[in-house]
């Protein structure tokens, strides 16, 4: 089914100089540092090919550690993001490792007979129905099918295709010799995206086998209660539900069948509009779900799975490509400053498992090769496409969703349209014709607004619909100006702002007007955490503080602090400092927390 908007392809977008590109480039270098021997070292294992070259002090450890029954999963999210860096940079050094790796893959799977290409034993799913505890092997042979399956669609690779349909043949034997409620029994089991996977792989070859193997994925037990409206998801790991609605979602973008969307619209409307969130859109603590509007007792040092971030974000674009509700796009936009950034160091680009929230927390930060937990792959993923949010086509008009730095090359009736976004403040110019404002010649981060121009070039004179997102968290009037001539449309928060003309060679110049506000949970409104615009604040104390002030006026509780402080690699974020509290207590960006004790939430009391 077609959706209302569809991303622009991937290549025509590229990132500019900004935290992202940054963070990016980061996430690139140690997915090159890691040696192909050492990615592929589980399938070579089973494959019967582990050689005398493999040393214990040189092995991958931690969930890739050949003892582990997840081992493998990494390798398969590795080459996901691979196939995401070559598509939109046209990285050979990355699409060359990826492509011997694929080759190896195909060799193993030669070695294993033709058809199993898994890094771990096909006899872990043969303990699946004798009963035996085995730690999720279908979420382990998801990863590499979506590895291959992108290595085939993003960077042309036949052989991974190759492989996938002949691996596809041994599942397709498998799940037939089991009646419905023992099929039900296995799929009670984590799956991880298998569903997603057949769905994916019915779209390249529309075969009625891979048809098949997707609706036999289907998952009733969860999927018709969630339709029914129970809730199903308190307490219950999130991230074995969330891949398998991501599932549903490529079935109904493939088939068309209500069936699909309805599962997807009711998990959402349980999982976040009736749960709600933390300050940082996430909503778990030790992997599971929060009790709908019931988040201050789970505060703790396990909250928001990495995992449950990147895949609810996915779920969040679904959504939003589908409909063009804002609510999506704002949600994913919160979780980018506040999951994605928050949990990569941005020194040495490793993740943090959970994002603690508890008073006095201090990140966790995983290491290059000892441990390889399931972030460690939602990581290299995450911060491999950040340009490929920001612009949308909706149908013959274009969509500019997401606010990051990014050069793209779009065309509208054959003619080459070329659009450059910029931060103004990032980029350290003066404000221009920005009303009841001070031109600023140092080179800090403004709390009060965030300024950007768009410039856009087209080869000859044409006719379009420019749609630009207004963000929600907005305070006061939003200024639209077109070569300086400052647009007379109405701009509201949560909006689509639509401009239509002819375009040549114009400049746009935005500026939207933030201020501090509180994020407070709903079961406990007087804790509170701070904002300024979509960036979560964290306070560096070892513990809960209770600040005082006017509780309808934040800036009363904190104000700016403008310390001329480049952070390293040029990253910059709001800094505040509290006032009137008896002690100066310093807040940053959450994504600019390393190893600072932090806190997020604290009591708000009235003077």
């Amino acid at each position: 089914m077609e959706s209302r908007y569809q991303r622009l392809p991937y290549g025509s977008i590229r990132l500019r100089e900004s935290i992202w590109k940054q963070r990016s480039a980061l996430n690139r270098q140690y997915m090159l540092s890691l040696s192909s021997k050492n990615l592929l070292q589980n399938h070579y294992l089973t494959a019967g090919l582990w050689g005398p070259d493999h040393y214990p002090s040189d092995c991958h450890w931690g969930w890739e550690s050949p003892t582990c029954e997840i081992r493998g999963h990494f390798l398969g999210h590795w080459l996901s993001a691979a196939a995401n860096y070559y598509a939109m940079t046209h990285d050979d050094e990355l699409k060359g490792k990826a492509d011997w790796i694929v080759g190896e893959i195909a060799r193993c799977q030669r070695e294993n007979g033709g058809e199993w290409a898994g890094s771990i034993p096909e006899k872990y799913l043969d303990w699946l129905i004798q009963g035996k505890k085995v730690w999720a092997p279908q979420y382990v042979l998801h990863k590499t099918l979506m590895g291959l399956l992108a290595a085939y669609t993003l960077t042309g690779n036949e052989q991974a295709l190759e492989v996938v349909i002949q691996w596809s043949r041994w599942f397709q034997r498998w799940v037939e010799q089991f009646r419905r409620e023992q099929w039900d029994d296995i799929l009670d089991n984590e799956t991880g995206g298998m569903l997603e996977v057949w769905a994916d792989l019915y779209h390249i070859t529309r075969k009625q086998e891979y048809l098949d193997l997707m609706v036999r994925y289907d998952r009733p037990r969860l999927f018709h209660r969630l339709i029914a409206g129970e809730d199903v998801l308190t307490n219950k790991h999130a991230n074995t539900t969330i891949p398998e609605i991501l599932g549903a979602a490529r079935a109904w973008e493939v088939t068309g069948e209500s069936y699909w969307w309805e599962v997807v619209d009711a998990y959402w409307r349980l999982a976040v509009s009736e749960r709600g969130y933390y300050c940082t859109g996430g909503q778990t603590c030790e992997e599971c779900w929060t009790p709908p509007r019931q988040l201050a007792a789970r505060l703790s040092n396990d909250n928001q799975e990495h995992c449950t971030v990147f895949n609810m974000m996915r779920l969040a674009d679904f959504l939003w490509r589908w409909t063009g509700d804002t609510t999506y796009a704002e949600y994913w936009e919160r979780n980018l400053y506040n999951g994605i950034l928050a949990q990569q160091n941005p020194k040495t680009g490793m993740v943090c498992y959970y994002l603690p929230m508890e008073a006095g927390s201090v990140k966790k930060w995983g290491t290059p090769t000892q441990n390889f937990w399931c972030c460690h792959g939602t990581l290299v993923q995450a911060h491999s496409d950040h340009g490929s949010h920001v612009w949308y086509e909706d149908r013959q008009d274009l969509v500019l969703a997401q606010f990051i730095p990014a050069e793209a090359h779009w065309r509208r009736n054959d003619v080459p349209i070329k659009l450059v976004l910029d931060d103004r403040d990032s980029a350290g110019h003066n404000f221009r014709n920005i009303q009841d404002s001070l031109p600023c010649e140092r080179d800090y981060f403004r709390s009060d607004r965030e300024v950007w121009d768009l410039i856009i070039v087209c080869d000859t004179p044409v006719e379009f619909t420019l749609k630009i997102r207004i963000p929600g968290w907005i305070k006061g009037e939003a200024l639209i100006e077109i070569n300086g001539v400052k647009e007379p449309t109405s701009i509201n928060p949560s909006s689509i702002c639509a401009l239509h003309r002819v375009w040549r060679e114009d400049q746009i110049h935005l500026v939207f007007p933030k201020a501090l506000e509180f994020s407070s949970l709903p079961d406990r409104p007087e804790l509170a955490a701070f904002m300024n615009g979509p960036v979560v604040l964290a306070g560096l104390c070892p513990n809960e503080k209770i600040l005082k002030g006017d509780r309808n006026k934040p800036e009363t509780f904190l104000i700016p602090s403008f310390e001329y402080k480049r952070i390293h690699r040029g990253d910059r974020g709001p800094r505040y400092r509290a006032v009137g509290q008896g002690e100066a207590i310093q807040f940053i960006p959450l994504y600019e927390v390393e190893d600072e004790q932090y806190t997020l939430y604290f009591p708000i009391e009235n003077n």
